[in-house]
């Protein structure tokens, strides 16, 4: 096992996707895990294909249950003693057009990718400042920092997220507290299948770019190098990224590169 034993870290969208990879990978680096996701069932699945399944702890969770996040918080506090790294994974993507979304789709969007998130940090803040040490891992997306059509609550979702955690990172760096984003591009997970509708029901279906995205398990090692350097935000993924530079520099360009891809 690896030296990274005495770490805790609490890793929520744990049953699939880039969760299920990030545990595997951070198991077999030797961290001690919490692992939540609504699906219990399926969590007790990524523990037992854990390296070290021993020292990985399953936690169920539900971000749209406000209520019942401090008392969850208190349970994985109590499993270990204490948490050193909180990764907010867990959200959901959306396929619809704006002239076809409900504003339930949106109001979805915005309580488990933004508000759950939000919820969740702000009950274990105060375990991070009364220790004076603590990270905050939140994985957006690059289209948090850029939009694409089909997308618009789930970009609006994803932009909220650096807006806080940036200010999180101001305001309790005299704390000892660090604060990653992290910038996912196509990723071969099944983001796009579960992705919402306008009528708030699942595509069920994959797109060309998250198929021939960046498979989950790359992705999960990238993406454990830029939390264990505690950057500020990092960028992953293909030819993608390039977007994040062209909004900046050019966005008329970024405007006329994006509606001429496959971008659904």
């Amino acid at each position: 096992m690896k030296g990274n034993t005495n770490k805790i870290i609490w890793l929520t969208g744990a049953s699939s996707g880039i969760g299920e990879a990030l545990a595997y990978e951070l198991s077999h680096k030797g961290y001690k895990l919490i692992i939540s996701a609504r699906n219990e069932k399926q969590l007790i699945l990524v523990k037992e294909k854990c390296k070290y399944p021993e020292n990985v702890a399953v936690l169920p969770l539900d971000l749209a249950g406000f209520s019942t996040v401090g008392n969850s918080v208190k349970i994985a506090i109590a499993i270990y003693g204490r948490i050193d790294i909180l990764i907010n994974n867990a959200g959901i993507s959306q396929r619809s057009l704006i002239m076809e979304t409900g504003l339930e789709v949106y109001e979805k969007l915005i309580i488990v990718n933004y508000l759950g998130t939000v919820a969740l940090t702000k009950e274990v803040l105060p375990h991070f400042i009364s220790k004076k040490s603590g990270q905050f891992v939140t994985v957006t997306s690059l289209m948090g920092k850029f939009g694409s059509p089909y997308r618009s609550g789930y970009c609006a979702a994803k932009h909220a997220l650096h807006g806080f955690f940036d200010v999180l990172r101001m305001e309790h760096d005299k704390d000892g507290i660090d604060v990653t984003l992290v910038c996912p591009g196509f990723v071969q997970t099944k983001v796009a299948i579960n992705a919402l509708i306008g009528d708030g029901s699942s595509q069920n279906r994959n797109d060309t770019a998250t198929e021939q995205g960046m498979p989950a398990e790359i992705f999960a090692r990238k993406m454990i190098r830029a939390l264990e350097q505690k950057k500020y935000e990092v960028y992953i993924g293909g030819k993608e990224i390039k977007g994040i530079y062209l909004k900046r520099f050019f966005p008329k360009l970024l405007h006329k590169i994006v509606l001429r891809s496959q971008y659904r």
